[in-house]
């Protein structure tokens, strides 16, 4: 291609200061070195942690930044050592990565990879340690290193899943964080056996991939829980089938689950973040085979608390990163799982717009409106 080894000038959506509307602005992206791809960006999609770190809560601010983490797109070019990625190719950026070399990736039970694992505070690029963004010759910082509020972003080619070009990238693009991680966290940790009994907590984009999950396991009863009543409705469409508000009751949650269920669910997945939801999962599986999988992130001074007999007793309790699924060897399966009819991915979707009313995106997600927007590039 003409742009192979140049300089492309773009459009990306720039967040100059924390809680700030992102500014459309014309960035010069560098081609990529080793170890990288330049991918051209189609479709793109806003996932709650680009709002965290955009709104700069509880984290080092770094400004001036380009978002962005789900997304579908093109190879443009790809630089030197990188043989299993060629232009022309589809794929999804990921957020974290699978480097092929480290102990991590050798083992079939961990997907943290040592050398590409979520980094939220490094901006810049592993190979040289500079940014590949640029504005009057001053660095734009990147994000999870994939940056995809970008018309063109520059990625390490661990962090880079090819997918099957017949799928649409505008629906598959979610595939690429919330989808896999919920649904990861079901079907690769939790595990639930058909006519199981399964509590989600949290029924965000991540408990509904979760629920998804749940659905597809077999489970015969998939119970929602979550302390805003507006999401049980929608929830019905991912297999949802009871739900349960804390605020409703005057007794644990935990409890008022175990004598819904006779003694507690089989599985549960937490999706809050919430301390107290992640202790409440796990005090609700069943004693002598229930299995509890948390996969919200506390903050930082929160403390995981309840009684050593709940574990005496047999219970399971696990934490999983990205739903268990390796960036490079897993996430296409996925893909391929939504074209054979497998996964439903369009009930995520409830919002689109163009690239150019990007701000509209964290409108929605701040009122709490929708589950996913799908941010066109092109228009």
């Amino acid at each position: 291609m003409i742009t192979t080894g140049q300089i492309i000038r773009c459009k990306a959506a720039v967040a100059w200061e924390a809680g700030k509307p992102l500014v459309m602005e014309v960035v010069e992206v560098a081609p990529p070195q080793k170890h990288e791809v330049r991918i051209k960006i189609l479709f793109t999609s806003l996932c709650h942690t680009d709002v965290y770190f955009w709104e700069a809560k509880g984290q080092t601010p770094l400004f001036p930044r380009i978002f962005g983490h789900e997304a579908g797109g093109i190879v443009e070019s790809v630089g030197e050592g990188v043989t299993d990625l060629q232009p022309g190719d589809h794929v999804l950026p990921i957020f974290t990565g699978e480097c092929g070399d480290c102990r991590h990736c050798h083992s079939e039970e961990s997907n943290m990879c040592d050398l590409l694992r979520i980094n939220t505070e490094r901006g810049v690029m592993i190979h040289g340690g500079e940014s590949r963004f640029s504005i009057n010759g001053k660095p734009i910082y990147h994000f999870l290193g994939t940056s995809t509020f970008s018309e063109y972003t520059v990625v390490h080619s661990g962090q880079v899943a090819k997918i099957n070009p017949e799928a649409p990238l505008d629906k598959v693009c979610i595939v690429s964080c919330g989808l896999s991680t919920g649904l990861g966290a079901t079907l690769n940790v939790a595990k639930p056996k058909k006519g199981h009994s399964v509590a989600i907590f949290g029924l965000g984009a991540v408990g509904l991939a979760a629920a998804e999950g749940a659905r597809i396991s077999g489970a015969s009863r998939i119970i929602g829980v979550d302390l805003n009543p507006k999401r049980f409705e929608e929830a019905k469409k991912f297999g949802v089938t009871e739900f349960v508000n804390p605020r409703d009751h005057d007794k644990p949650v935990q409890q008022v689950i175990a004598e819904m269920t006779d003694g507690g669910v089989d599985r549960s997945v937490e999706c809050t973040g919430s301390v107290q939801a992640m202790i409440q999962a796990f005090e609700c599986v069943h004693d002598g085979w229930g299995v509890a999988v948390l996969v919200g992130v506390p903050s930082k001074d929160d403390a995981f608390k309840t009684h050593p007999m709940n574990f005496l007793n047999e219970r399971t309790l696990k934490g999983t990163f990205f739903g268990n699924y390796k960036p490079k060897t897993d996430i296409p399966g996925v893909v391929e799982k939504y074209m054979n009819k497998e996964l439903e991915i369009e009930k995520f979707i409830t919002h689109t717009v163009p690239f150019s009313e990007i701000n509209k995106a964290f409108d929605y997600m701040l009122k709490g409106e929708g589950i996913r927007c799908i941010i066109t590039m092109g228009a």
